[in-house]
């Protein structure tokens, strides 16, 4: 038999709220060392279908593959082995950015000497990091949360829609920074914006939503 190679893999993934199916049918199929493009319109159901895979909502149906191991409301150990933003990023506002960072290590458990201030390096925030985070800009803030996801160097990003605070240049470093952890991370990021996902991504997945408001995928 040959090894799974997938670090994502979801079989018919549906999720009913209030009686209404919100996203239905997803299947995924993320290779180790992929950056894997989900596209699709606001409201389709890309934050959805993350909240899931990230164990924050219990799919009503369908199957959940992390490593090649099951996804079950206690699979606690596997989700040490990955990081994700989804939505916005949440800091301690009277806090630097430098100490939200050194906190999230203490609690992550991961001590690095200099791990911290790399990551504010890599993201543009050095000067920035003694700042308060309630100073910080809607980018700013953006960046300081790929900085706290990549800190304890995850197997696997999970980032929605990690661009959109962004302008032009600021999108252009972050996906340049995405495709350089690429080496040790594999990647999927949620997104709207075409261009990024042909910038960088070895696969796409397009979430369209239905006349009825379920999110449904097309593979290009």
């Amino acid at each position: 038999r040959m090894p799974n190679t997938n670090m994502i893999q979801t079989n018919q993934l549906t999720k009913i709220i209030d009686g209404r199916e919100i996203v239905k049918d997803i299947s995924l199929h993320v290779k180790k060392g992929e950056i894997y493009g989900f596209l699709g319109p606001n409201g389709a159901g890309k934050t959805t279908v993350m909240k899931m895979l990230t164990n924050l909502w219990k799919p009503t149906y369908g199957t959940i593959e992390l490593f090649g191991e099951t996804l079950t409301p206690t699979s606690y150990e596997v989700l040490k082995r990955m990081a994700g933003i989804i939505e916005f990023p949440c800091f301690y506002e009277h806090m630097s950015g430098r100490e939200n960072l050194r906190l999230h290590c203490e609690y992550m458990g991961y001590h690095t000497p200099g791990s911290v201030d790399n990551a504010l390096k890599m993201l543009g925030l050095l000067e920035a990091g003694d700042q308060q985070v309630k100073r910080y800009s809607l980018g700013m803030k953006q960046r300081l949360g790929i900085a706290q996801a990549l800190l304890n160097r995850p197997k696997l990003l999970i980032c929605d829609e990690p661009t959109s605070a962004l302008d032009p240049a600021g999108r252009k470093e972050l996906l340049d920074i995405l495709t350089a952890a690429k080496s040790e991370t594999t990647v999927l990021f949620s997104t709207h914006i075409l261009s990024d996902v042909e910038h960088i991504c070895d696969e796409m997945v397009f979430l369209h939503e239905s006349p009825g408001g379920t999110g449904s995928l097309h593979q290009p």
